[in-house]
């Protein structure tokens, strides 16, 4: 089969490489570089030009053709202007989600439909998670290893877009897939595991945050009190339930909303934070992976990437919208965040926090 694998420079992707070339599949590495690591570099390690150095070495070692494609624009219009556009409005946005639906599962088809038409069977990449079929429908599941699992960050692809996909590793263990990079003699078998957002890769979010929108001093609010207790830098440095920045003693302080138009940010002492944790929410711009809703209403939903799912009934709205409700509360529930839906193992979907 002829497979296009999308490698990153990390462990995972080149193991999904090694493993293919071992099934006896004809393969084309593919490194999709982007527009923010040259303009940004200067904030931190340039890291494309260590990534695709760990991509050359891989692909020849397994003696795979190798194409570097430029999405710098794709990438500006269709994930860092929205990332910029809910970070101003003080939603908190999470970019890697768009970066799979609109970029890697996206433009990147497109380009291979056009570039190289019918050539690809399938496109691989070095995801934690599974697909099957089942009952004439792409299911997207879960992987087994729960930590690692990125089902979430898939949650906003199509039925065209993931019966497209494959994800090789998606039935194996973190430590397996290092052990095989020992196994294959990679070149990047000891690497660390990329930690960053998609498009900063090791520059810090804060650093893009304040190369776009600089500072502007406002002030940190006691929210049962509305006592000022400091200033802070502007407003879209902070979200939701972030303990993280807040530089008053005394503490743990934890934000608990926010003022754009006043630029004013509310916090909370941690005594006083599962008081002010919420159980309900609307979830709007929903994208079930299978094309339609669930008739399911107790189902599993993750309001953040990471092993926790909180059980959940949903109602489905005439406006199409979801109003969810826990089974236990969160202290960390924001606008803009993604919530993605499971029954059991399978990925239905998910959307926006909007309420």
């Amino acid at each position: 089969m002829n497979i296009a694998v999308l490698v990153s420079g990390g462990v995972d992707s080149s193991v999904v490489l090694r493993l293919l070339k071992e099934q006896g599949h004809e393969l084309t590495a593919f490194y999709l570089k982007i527009w923010l690591e040259d303009e940004l570099s200067f904030l931190g390690e340039c890291p494309w030009e260590d990534d695709l150095s760990y991509v050359r070495a891989v692909c020849e070692q397994a003696n795979v053709p190798l194409e570097i494609v430029p999405f710098q624009e794709e990438y500006w219009a269709q994930v860092v202007a929205y990332t910029m556009n809910e970070v101003k409005a003080g939603r908190t946005p999470n970019p890697d989600m768009l970066c799979n639906a609109r970029i890697k599962f996206g433009s990147f088809y497109d380009f291979l439909d056009k570039n190289y038409a019918g050539q690809f069977k399938k496109i691989a990449t070095g995801h934690y998670a599974w697909i099957e079929v089942l009952g004439g429908k792409t299911v997207l599941t879960l992987s087994p290893d729960l930590v690692k699992d990125q089902t979430y960050f898939l949650s906003q692809l199509s039925q065209m877009q993931i019966s497209r996909a494959l994800f090789p590793i998606g039935k194996r263990e973190k430590g397996e897939v290092r052990k095989l990079a020992e196994k294959f003699e990679l070149p990047n078998a000891k690497r660390k595991d990329s930690q960053g957002i998609c498009f900063l890769g090791k520059i810090p979010f804060d650093k893009f945050l304040e190369y776009h929108l600089g500072k502007r001093p406002g002030k940190l609010i006691e929210y049962e009190t509305g006592a000022v207790l400091g200033e802070h830098d502007g407003f879209w440095y902070y979200t939701v339930g972030q303990r993280r920045g807040i530089k008053l003693s005394g503490g743990p302080w934890y934000v608990i909303k926010k003022d754009t138009a006043k630029n004013q940010v509310f916090i909370s002492h941690g005594e006083h934070k599962e008081l002010l944790a919420r159980d309900s929410f609307v979830v709007g711009g929903m994208s079930w992976i299978a094309g339609t809703r669930p008739e399911k209403k107790e189902l599993q939903v993750k309001i953040r990437h990471g092993a926790k799912m909180y059980q959940a009934t949903v109602e489905y709205r005439e406006d199409e919208n979801v109003q969810v409700t826990l089974k236990e509360k969160d202290p960390g529930i924001a606008e803009g965040q993604f919530a993605v839906f499971y029954d059991g193992a399978v990925c239905l979907g998910g959307g926006v926090i909007t309420k």
